[in-house]
């Protein structure tokens, strides 16, 4: 063959419409990159990416089946999560894609801790690139005080003493000096001054320090705010419990970043501006951090006269991180997220926050699998926010939240891969604002939510750049018109934006009655000034509530459900509310 044909052969391969159904068809596949990466697991989640190149056309599926231990059958989970890179995140957007195809991940909730699981992911794609993958993962269990610590006693004083239940150490400095794996400081009522820890504990002996319960032990760094006093200092530390303990006097309650395996739990936090720091760990770096059945007061007021405000229970980043089940009062931020590091696969659930003059909690600069469900937020600026976040999922499911005066969900500076489903918010106007001026918000889910407002707009976008929004099948009531999308477009009612196409490819949206969506008779608020409380805000749904059976399936999000469908909104019709806040000891 000569020159001339050779060429010739070429440009038929390359410029033919076939050579170019050849190629597109194999940009269309999706073939995986290896195999899945399993996420630090938590005690009632799993989380996984997979890598996938190809699937341009964006129509390949991973389905996601689950089987406990001793069991044998296989239960459905929620598809992992495509991660659409925000366009305008710039490096970091580039680190966390997947260069000629994509990131999916997501994550298997309402497991059981300490039991292992085979997880099954099957790979779809009309174009072709079937493949299966099973894999073995364990939930974390809570952590328990270990068999066979050392117990040393410790009362306040200025030295001495033996640590022995008789003969105690008299100081909390005094008694450091015994810090080893496997110890336990009990400390006896009274008030113990500022201290630092340079010990670390190990994996099934951790250092614990330790409040009686029938006594108030007390760590006071005596009220110097500086930003950089701490009342307790651990930086760098490893497997370090504080139980039982009131803290206070200091801007860091416990200050440790870049630490691992923390246990804060049943702590009392006062006159602190940030409970628990622990930013600057990366995902392998800081790990299982573990915030449970605390109490933070603030010295905020209601409603917000000072803009934002530092306080917060925990400041943290990195991975495997549990908070759950806190009471956050009187603060700016419940939880505050942290470009200082950032966090995946981490779970916030259960709390109880009244009085965020910021937001009730901060997802920010989180990557894969955050997970937030289950908690009850009111009198805040802002309920839950995702600015940004980076890649996705952030789940943000069940969460009752009421008088958020700007947005139950605040969604800011390029993110990107957020699940808003079944939510319970009301506002007294515009139910749901997504306003971040030019900046972009890609890559939403919404489903089964519930918003109400006692006037306005009912979904009001006032930036031009929202692109690849999926959202269908939630409910609004008490707006005067509907939908604002994309800054310009109006919609006047639910009908008008269905008809459009603009935000809608499915059901679109239902029209839900206020006056008798709730059986207590509760209302969007009429005053956001007011500090609304819990015997007023009671969310079980009315029989015969517009939003009862309007939802869709979501497997492994809304399995159980009573009637011919889910009911929109946090709460299933005829189920109780969970425990929020602290549990009674002994739980």
């Amino acid at each position: 063959m000569n020159r001339n044909e050779i060429s010739y052969l070429i440009a038929v391969l390359v410029l033919s419409p076939s050579a170019f159904s050849l190629r597109a068809a194999a940009e269309d596949a999706a073939e995986p990159v290896g195999t899945p990466f399993k996420e630090h697991p938590t005690l009632h989640c799993l989380g996984m990416r997979w890598k996938i190149k190809g699937d341009a056309n964006r129509n390949a599926v991973i389905e996601v089946k689950y089987l406990k231990e001793g069991e044998e059958e296989w239960k459905k989970g929620y598809p992992l999560f495509r991660c659409i890179p925000n366009s305008s995140q710039g490096s970091d957007s580039t680190r966390l894609g997947v260069q000629g195809g994509w990131m999916f991940a997501g994550s298997i909730f309402g497991l059981e801790p300490d039991t292992e699981y085979d997880v099954k992911l099957n790979l779809k794609d009309p174009d072709g690139g079937e493949a299966e993958q099973t894999l073995k993962m364990k939930t974390w269990k809570e952590p328990l005080e270990p068999e066979g610590m050392k117990k040393v006693h410790v009362v306040p004083g200025d030295g001495g003493g033996s640590g022995s239940e008789a003969d105690p150490f008299k100081g909390i400095e005094a008694a450091l000096a015994s810090a080893r794996p496997g110890t336990l400081f009990l400390l006896r009522q009274g008030t113990y001054p500022a201290f630092s820890i340079k010990a670390d504990g190990q994996s099934e002996k951790p250092i614990i320090f330790r409040g009686e319960v029938d006594g108030e032990a007390i760590i006071d760094a005596g009220g110097s705010y500086d930003t950089q006093s701490s009342v307790i200092y651990a930086k760098d530390r490893k497997h370090l419990w504080f139980e039982s303990l009131t803290i206070r006097g200091a801007f860091y309650a416990i200050n440790a970043n870049s630490a691992s395996h923390f246990v804060i739990r049943r702590c009392k936090f006062r006159e602190v501006g940030k409970g628990f720091n622990s930013q600057n760990g990366g995902y392998n770096e800081s790990v299982h951090h573990f915030i449970a059945d605390n109490d933070i007061v603030g010295p905020t007021k209601w409603p917000r006269t000072k803009g934002i405000e530092s306080y917060c229970l925990t400041y943290m980043s990195g991975g495997g991180h549990v908070i759950c089940h806190n009471r956050m009062y009187n603060v700016g931020d419940g939880v505050h997220g942290t470009g200082h590091g950032s966090a995946s696969a981490c779970d916030i659930y259960n709390n109880d926050m009244n009085i965020c003059t910021d937001d009730g909690i901060e997802t920010d600069h989180c990557e894969f699998n955050m997970r937030v469900w289950g908690n009850r937020i009111r009198n805040v600026a802002h309920g839950i926010t995702v600015q940004p976040g980076r890649a996705g999922p952030v789940y943000i499911f069940r969460n009752f939240i009421y008088n958020a005066t700007y947005s139950p969900f605040k969604l800011h500076n390029h993110t990107t891969g957020i699940l808003l489903i079944h939510n319970t918010c009301l506002k007294q106007q515009n139910a749901f604002n997504i306003v971040p001026s030019s900046e972009s918000v890609e890559n939403v889910v919404m489903r089964n939510n519930l918003f109400l407002t006692a006037g306005g707009t009912g979904l009001y976008v006032g930036t031009p750049n929202c692109r690849d929004f999926d959202i269908d099948s939630d409910g609004y009531g008490g707006f005067q018109r509907f939908a604002r999308w994309n800054q310009k477009n109006d919609y006047k009612s639910i009908a008008d934006a269905r008809e459009s196409g603009q935000i809608y490819q499915g059901r679109g949206a239902y029209l839900i009655n206020p006056d008798t969506c709730f059986a207590s008779g509760l209302k969007p608020p009429a005053d956001i000034d007011k500090i609304y409380t819990i015997e007023e805000l009671d969310f079980r749904l009315a029989e015969k509530s517009d939003a009862v059976d309007k939802g869709v399936v979501l497997p492994n999000l809304n399995d159980g459900f009573h009637g011919q469908a889910p009911d929109l909104g946090a709460l299933e019709c005829g189920d109780e509310p969970p425990h929020f806040g602290p549990r009674p000891l002994g739980e």
